[in-house]
């Protein structure tokens, strides 16, 4: 293994999986009042302390995966973060506009519900230990297929014959 598979190709799919969630807690601090609007929205009481705590996890959970730091609790954290505002704050059904033609305030909140739940899904993944195959595995056989349910720990390897 080269220094891409063990730190290149990692770290950028760690930043790639987290560059939202600090550029979310600027919007929530810059437009404050917006934000606390939207937190009250449901039925949860105490809209301040949940926007600060949301805001607070949005800025260290990436800083923890990003830097390897208890990175597996802060996926996790930001996983369920991603859940709980989808149902919470993106509830799309409640709308009655999805099938409208043009601008739907319905379906805005489909498309970010579900946008929540895959980024919840890439963060699992960094939870429960996806290991990544080397980068020149990949490039020599870019339509061969991962095993869904490879044992943690073992990361698929070069095809036999192949070396390093």
């Amino acid at each position: 293994m080269n220094w891409i598979d063990l730190v290149g190709l990692p770290l950028l799919i760690r930043l790639f999986l987290v560059v939202l969630f600090p550029f979310s807690a600027m919007d929530k601090i810059f437009n404050w009042e917006g934000a606390l609007r939207q937190a009250n929205s449901s039925f949860l009481p105490g809209g301040p302390v949940l926007l600060v705590l949301g805001m607070t996890l949005e800025l260290v959970g990436p800083a923890c995966i990003l830097f390897g730091w208890h990175d597996r609790l802060a996926a996790f954290l930001l996983a369920a973060y991603c859940v709980v505002t989808a149902l919470l704050y993106h509830n799309f059904w409640a709308y009655r506009d999805f099938w409208a033609k043009g601008d739907s305030v319905a379906r805005t909140h489909f498309w970010d519900f579900l946008k929540n739940f895959c980024v919840a899904g890439g963060m699992l993944l960094l939870a429960f230990s996806a290991q990544l195959a080397p980068a020149r595995a990949v490039l020599a056989h870019p339509l061969s297929s991962t095993p869904a349910y490879t044992p943690a720990g073992i990361a698929p390897a070069l095809p036999s014959g192949d070396t390093p």
